[in-house]
């Protein structure tokens, strides 16, 4: 039986779950919105340890320790700059998905929390980037046993609309 998606309006730092989900920049090494969120909670140990992994490419996912954080995961993901549609970004986004939930497998990870990743400042479109966020959560969980539960964590009340209505219309 695959895996179930929920949908929360909150803020991803305060979740009891296995991991959640940082949308990072390559650097890993803390930024603004979602990412200088959860360095925040977690503790100076996290940027000491991201400091030792090198970096991350877009598209790609690594895995931390959540320190202070009540998650005792942090994946780090870092999702695609939006320039015009035409550079990768869907792909690269797409990526962003499905190497953090195989990531969160290969770890053991039951329950796993995703930010809107790239729809802050990095300005990919919500409605496209909910698709596909949704799509590539389906398409895992419907393969594998693990993770059993995806959330979708939502930072405002539009951001939770949207997940919900196309979450409603690709489970038809």
């Amino acid at each position: 039986m695959p895996g179930k998606m929920t949908i929360t309006e909150g803020d991803i730092t305060t979740l009891g779950v296995d991991a959640i989900v940082n949308a990072a920049n390559e650097s890993l090494l803390g930024g603004g919105g979602v990412d200088g969120a959860i360095h925040r909670a977690a503790g100076p140990e996290l940027l000491a340890y991201c400091r030792t992994l090198g970096g991350c490419p877009t598209g790609e996912a690594k895995i931390t320790p959540g320190f202070r954080l009540p998650a005792r995961w942090v994946i780090h993901t870092p999702g695609p700059i939006w320039r015009d549609g035409n550079h990768q970004e869907e792909a690269l986004l797409a990526s962003c998905y499905r190497n953090s939930l195989a990531l969160a497998e290969a770890q053991g990870v039951r329950s796993i929390a995703f930010p809107a990743i790239s729809t802050g400042i990095f300005g990919f479109p919500l409605e496209r980037a909910t698709e596909i966020a949704i799509t590539e959560a389906q398409r895992f969980l419907a393969g594998h046993a693990l993770p059993e539960e995806v959330i979708f964590v939502c930072f405002s009340a539009r951001s939770a609309q949207v997940y919900h209505e196309t979450l409603e219309r690709l489970a038809k």
